[in-house]
């Protein structure tokens, strides 16, 4: 019985990689987000997310289309009790360049936050500043953050909930002053594969303990309302985010975004109600694994009358 157990573990394993791997490489292709030549900044926070970016972009790596370098960073923000000696001696045994930045920003966000208060957003944007000045000092051409799929929907609600705008994290983003390129390898994957990917690997994972331990976030609600969403209508985050790849501008109400003052009637053409095609085809691409196969989730478009 243990020898069924393990195979039938080994053989569940064997097909997350896969699925991992797959998507990894068709959000590679799609996006464009690694080119010939590039040097990837691989930013590991010591969660399960980063760790499982950085292993399957390794596994990518023997078999990519192009060549290109990674380097792993972590960035010791000195919290009280962190444990500094993990992330060296794990990438030390994977053998990958890496680089540990230093900067107390630790002591910043506990003087500014007042207590009780989220202190995520702050503690972001100063870890990011950080590390985009870090990857132009060292040469990379490309910023990888482990983001995945859900973090994605649910910033889309965040950001509709609580600051009243449509945006969510893109999979490849040029940062404002036009000096990094960002991108996301695990756009594509959900949380919870990931979750699993990282108990089977048992990555040393080293918890945040500056916010870690805060209740009721925003993000936390979000994420407890997608779910249960998940639960009572399977599909339902896979259609939300399916709908950020497929936007109409001209049905919303961004007048930036889509010129309504000047639309104007346009009878030339004789009228005829013609149903475009809706099929979504699937390309495969060098970058995912030949026995990829994978049905594609069919979307419901509702009419515009």
């Amino acid at each position: 019985m243990p020898e069924l157990e393990n195979r039938r573990e080994r053989l569940e394993f064997n097909k997350l990689q896969k699925r991992l791997r797959r998507h990894v490489g068709r959000a590679i292709a799609d996006f464009n987000m690694i080119e010939e030549g590039d040097k990837i900044m691989v930013c590991l926070s010591g969660g399960k997310d980063s760790y499982a970016m950085l292993d399957v972009l390794l596994n990518l790596q023997k078999t990519a289309p192009v060549n290109f370098e990674l380097v792993a960073v972590n960035m010791d923000q000195k919290q009280p009790g962190f444990p500094e000696h993990i992330l060296p001696e794990y990438l030390q045994s994977l053998g990958v360049p890496h680089h540990i930045v230093e900067k107390d920003t630790y002591s910043v966000v506990k003087e500014v936050v007042p207590e009780g208060k989220t202190t995520c957003g702050l503690c972001s944007r100063l870890r990011r500043g950080t590390l985009y000045g870090f990857a132009e000092e060292i040469g990379a051409t490309k910023v990888a953050l482990g983001h995945h799929k859900d973090d994605i929907v649910e910033t889309l609600f965040l950001n509709m909930f609580y600051g009243g705008r449509l945006k969510a994290m893109p999979p490849k983003l040029r940062a404002d002053d036009g000096r990094n390129i960002v991108i996301r390898p695990l756009a594509y994957c959900r949380e919870e594969d990931i979750a699993q990917y990282a108990e089977y690997k048992q990555f040393p994972i080293i918890p945040c303990n500056l916010c870690g331990s805060q209740e009721n976030l925003q993000r936390q609600a979000i994420k407890q309302m997608v779910r249960e969403w998940d639960k009572k209508f399977p599909g339902r985050s896979e259609n939300i985010f399916a709908a950020i790849t497929r936007v109409s501008p001209s049905q919303l109400a961004d007048r930036d975004l889509y010129d309504f003052e000047s639309l104007e009637l346009d009878r030339s053409t004789p009228s005829a109600v013609e149903r475009p095609d809706h099929s979504i085809q699937r390309q495969v691409n060098s970058w995912e694994p030949e026995d990829a196969q994978e049905v594609e989730p069919q979307y419901i478009e509702a009419l515009n009358l």
